[in-house]
């Protein structure tokens, strides 16, 4: 299966993806798609619901899309899990995953602007791989059970302004926590719906120049371990997001570095999750 979600900010609604590419709107059977939809079963509940034959009213095609999931409770973000990206920043290659959080209220639809903050100048980019949680999640015993605990995927773009993350005393999270700073989708999709995710290939372009490409079968923590991870510092709860690093070819690691400036369109595309596209605006 394939979660979207539509409509006007704030008044978003629950909806599919159907095979043909239409959108289907489902708010007449689910309210949103959150943690009380994810902790409660909701995908067996959707899941049924699909078998059963019923017709889901369209979606107008001018209808903004939102993120796929309704605001997580937590953002939690991996840094530096590529070799490469590591490499390109300058830093080692870590020997446990390095965790931070950006604010949830940063997460946006796929296609919703960039808003580069005030007084930005190294505001940047970075495809990611997004985990959703399907239910609760605590002191898992190992990383083949952490597949139980995953709702889905999806494009996840970590936008990140370097000057706020590493100059500022160092606190990631005033670089990662700005308005519209982590576009997510344009879906959710579902276990079953990707083959292998530790193969995935990934692509960022900006303004139609390829930036970023990698595959993640890089990864030096993969999601099972990642989420068995994190499971044993906090709990990790139905519909949190965790968005799993970036490969190389950000703003940051070009020689010079080159950062985002309002006009710029950014394209990101993972394989088998779609592709988002977002324009930069002033904040």
């Amino acid at each position: 299966m394939k979660l979207i979600r539509f409509g006007d900010l704030d008044n978003e609604k629950p909806g599919i993806l159907s095979e043909d590419g239409k959108r289907k709107d489902l708010s007449r059977h689910f309210t949103d798609w959150d943690r009380r939809f994810f902790q409660n079963q909701g995908i067996r509940h959707l899941t049924k619901l699909l078998a059963s034959g019923v017709v889901f009213p369209d979606v107008p095609e001018e209808t903004r899309w939102a993120s796929c999931v309704a605001r997580p409770g937590k953002v939690i973000c991996i840094g530096l899990n590529y070799s490469d990206h590591a490499a390109e920043s300058g830093m080692d290659i870590p020997t446990e995953p390095i965790v931070f959080q950006k604010g949830a209220n940063t997460v946006v639809g796929p296609f919703d602007h960039i808003l580069i903050p005030r007084k930005s100048k190294k505001t940047d980019w970075e495809v990611e791989l997004g985990i959703v949680i399907g239910k609760n999640a605590s002191y898992l015993n190992n990383p083949e059970e952490a597949g139980e605990y995953i709702a889905g995927y999806s494009i996840s773009h970590d936008v990140s302004e370097r000057a706020f993350q590493l100059e500022r005393g160092g606190q990631w999270t005033k670089g990662k926590s700005c308005d519209n700073f982590n576009p997510l989708g344009p879906y959710l999709a579902t276990p079953e719906e990707i083959k292998n995710v530790h193969d995935l290939k990934m692509s960022l372009m900006v303004n139609g120049r390829q930036m970023q490409q990698g595959n993640t079968a890089n990864m030096i923590f993969n999601c099972y371990f990642l989420v068995h991870y994190l499971s044993h510092f906090m709990t990790l709860e139905a519909g949190d997001l965790i968005s799993t690093g970036t490969p190389p070819g950000v703003g940051m690691g070009m020689k010079p570095p080159q950062y985002l400036k309002e006009g710029d369109v950014v394209e990101l595309q993972i394989e088998g999750l779609g592709s988002q596209k977002q324009v930069c605006l002033q904040g």
